[in-house]
């Protein structure tokens, strides 16, 4: 179980380096965003590692991945305008389906 909370910790400061980058692009603190960026980055790396002590890779890569893609999707249409449409909401479904049946086959 603790393996799993270390994929999760890591796959909601893989959502932090791209918020980072895009809060730099559009704020005056650019160095700070920035730092923030490589800092969840790091952090990312860190649990991942931890996680993968007890979740085999391909299912923690994916999970992480996948968590990290459909959570930066959903902050994108949110907060910054990015484009809502059926097409665009069918991939995150199938991507969050795909994670779901890989943790499953487990």
């Amino acid at each position: 179980m603790k393996y799993w909370v270390y994929l999760i910790i890591a796959a909601i400061f893989e959502v932090g380096w791209p918020l980072g980058l895009k809060m730099a692009d559009i704020s005056v603190y650019k160095v700070g965003w920035i730092a923030f960026s490589v800092l969840t980055m790091t952090l990312s790396g860190i649990f991942l590692f931890l996680a993968q002590h007890g979740i085999i890779i391909g299912t923690a890569y994916a999970v992480w991945s996948g968590i990290g893609a459909s959570c930066t999707f959903l902050i994108g249409v949110l907060f910054f305008a990015d484009t809502l449409n059926w097409m665009r909401f069918l991939g995150i479904i199938m991507i969050v389906s795909g994670v779901v049946l890989l943790k499953l086959g487990d």
